[in-house]
């Protein structure tokens, strides 16, 4: 079994515009039961946003007049922060937008705005530009989403209208039938113990219910999926219950395998990921020009000579190290595996010096429901890596003991744009 010590290696919501589009009518999509694989006997390893008050939700969407839509210079993000006195101003920014959050919640409420809010996540998404859970009550996160898929595309960052139109006008169904695989049996166990010292004993950190199982594999939450098919339903699954879900490419566990490890690809290493700790969102760009247009894409402002135009193509919201821990800089991707297993050191993890007598760190099975979740990849600084984790509604809103935690679905589509030897910079 493979084994990694896991140290190794503004806010605006729109329910209000939301209204001005109608999503499409049509009957649900249905998805057919997903082929089964059996695995190995021994394969082995939050809250919601809440959305913006309505003050400035309306005063973001009014229409600005054609004079006052000039081409805007390209934004610096808070990644890029290097002063000390625009970190500063970053913080109270994100810190006012949390405030700003905090004071209105349950927006979303109607059927009509659930939808089209839940329409435009799930384009968000599948594009590669990770709004957090899909629940249909988008808050800062979907809002960051937004402002760097438009700007991706060379839209002003704020364009909503623009943006649901696009979405409507390529998303069909919102909602799809899902059957639970026969496969999911293998990766459920409501018997799993909460203990370390117990779970060191198990040969899966498995997914705690069916329901656990099927609200990861289709990008939302287990409160949502109870909302859309109702408690009885949702608490009574079992392999073969069909269930209504968000309608986007399910991440696949039975699909992968323990210590698989994903090697370097000329393409996919020349990337460079840049890790924004204070907005907390992990961007992805490639080479290449910004689309020419107003708002034209955010590059990575940099300034050493030689350095070539870059464009973003993805970006995910991620929980980041405590400050004390987040190491600043600029490193690289040395590794990357799927179901890592994990080594419990409760003294490194306490004051950040390894146990000399190794029998006190625990072996801990792989697992979804594994602290370093079902990816790691590990920087060429010691100690950090990027990786899943056991609880996606934490994403952005705890704090890490160093290493940047995805989505167990957004970390496994981590090694389909970055692969090992890709530039990685922590600001």
């Amino acid at each position: 079994m493979t084994q990694v010590d896991p140290f190794r290696g503004v806010v605006h919501a729109f329910p209000l515009l939301l209204m001005l589009l109608a999503a499409p009518a049509g009957a649900q999509n249905v998805l057919p039961a997903e082929p089964v694989e059996v695995l190995p006997a021994e394969p082995v390893p939050g809250e919601r946003e809440e959305p913006a008050p309505t003050g400035e939700l309306e005063r973001a969407l009014v229409p600005k007049p054609e004079a006052e839509q000039a081409p805007d210079a390209p934004v610096v993000i808070e990644a890029e922060i290097s002063d000390e006195k625009d970190l500063a101003s970053a913080r109270a920014r994100d810190a006012k937008a949390d405030a700003a959050v905090e004071t209105v919640r349950d927006r979303a409420t109607k059927p009509r705005d659930t939808e089209m809010s839940v329409r435009l996540q799930i384009y968000l998404d599948q594009k590669g530009f990770g709004p957090g859970f899909i629940d249909g009550k988008p808050g800062k996160f979907t809002t960051k989403a937004v402002h760097a898929y438009n700007r991706s595309v060379g839209r002003v960052a704020d364009d909503w209208t623009a943006l649901l139109t696009e979405v409507n006008d390529s998303l069909r169904e919102t909602y799809a039938t899902a059957v639970v695989p026969e496969a999911a049996a293998a990766w459920v166990n409501p018997r799993l113990p909460f203990e370390y010292s117990r779970q060191a004993k198990e040969k899966r950190i498995a997914y705690r219910s069916y329901l656990e199982f099927m609200a990861e594999r289709y990008h939302t939450s287990e409160t949502f999926l109870t909302e859309l098919n109702g408690a009885k339903k949702a608490y009574a699954l079992k392999p073969r219950s069909a269930l209504r879900v968000p309608n986007v490419d399910p991440f696949l566990i039975e699909k992968l395998k323990e210590g698989r490890t994903h090697q370097q690809d000329e393409t996919l290493s020349a990337r460079t990921v840049v890790i924004d700790t204070v907005g907390r969102n992990l961007f992805i760009y490639e080479r290449g020009k910004a689309p020419g247009a107003p708002g034209a894409a955010v590059v990575v402002s940099e300034k050493h000579e030689g350095f070539e135009p870059q464009k973003l193509i993805a970006m995910f919201p991620i929980t980041p190290g405590k400050v004390q821990y987040i190491h600043r800089g600029e490193w690289a991707v040395a590794n990357c595996f799927e179901l890592p297993g994990w080594g419990y050191d409760k003294q490194f993890l306490e004051t950040g010096k390894r146990s000399e007598d190794r029998s006190k760190v625990l072996q801990i099975p792989p697992g979804p429901n594994l602290p370093v979740g079902i990816l790691w990849s590990g920087l060429t600084k010691s100690g950090i890596g990027i990786h899943g984790s056991s609880s996606p509604r934490t994403i952005g809103r705890s704090l890490s003991a160093g290493c940047i935690r995805l989505s167990n679905w957004d970390a496994a589509r981590f090694p389909t744009l970055v692969r090992p030897g890709a530039k990685v910079v922590i600001r």
